[in-house]
């Protein structure tokens, strides 16, 4: 019997043994999962910027004070007047301020009679940089309207957004694109 009593003390090793394991387990399992869960919500910050970067270009090209002041111009004025975009040899990269029409929505916001070009993080904690790119693509006949195609009257201007998204020390940029139609004179009624 005497030779059996550090048998249970052996066992009882062992089982804390792998108590100790299991939970160094579920440690590690929970840091990673925290560190995935905190990458996600970084990214969906910086996502919401490049939306909120796009919404900011219809905001200021719907804008009626700045529609109406000649001195100022809304973002589609600006790029129907700027370089041309073909999406088929270009592209519209948000590192590229140099082409396209460019506009910064910081945290402050969207303000009505205002061109949005201020520099300033949108969020912070942690800085989310939101800018856009705004290019003219084409003038063209609007499908669904009733103009008579060629009659120079009424046509469609073509534009794509680029929203763009970053947080300040991360190399990635996140975006998002529209393609917006709008209503305007023929160049070739002019």
């Amino acid at each position: 019997m005497k030779s059996q009593q550090g048998v249970v003390l052996v066992i009882a090793l062992v089982f804390l043994l792998c108590v100790t394991l299991l939970g160094i387990a579920a440690v590690s399992s929970s840091v990673s999962q925290t560190k995935m869960a905190s990458s996600v919500q970084a990214q969906g910050l910086a996502f919401d910027a490049a939306e909120a970067a796009i919404a900011g270009v219809i905001f200021e090209s719907e804008d009626d004070t700045i529609l109406t002041d000649d001195n100022i111009d809304d973002p589609l004025t600006a790029a129907r007047q700027g370089t041309q975009f073909d999406p088929a040899n270009a592209n519209l990269a948000c590192d590229n301020s140099a082409d396209w029409t460019n506009r910064q929505l910081t945290a402050s916001g969207l303000s009505k009679g205002q061109q949005h070009t201020a520099t300033g993080q949108f969020h912070t904690q942690p800085n989310v940089d939101s800018w856009s790119r705004t290019a003219f693509v084409v003038e063209r006949p609007c499908r669904g309207s009733s103009n008579v195609i060629g009659s120079g009257g009424l046509r469609c201007h073509v534009f794509v957004i680029r929203g763009c998204g970053q947080i300040e020390g991360k190399r990635v940029t996140k975006a998002n694109t529209l393609t917006v139609a709008v209503f305007g004179p023929s160049t070739e009624a002019q």
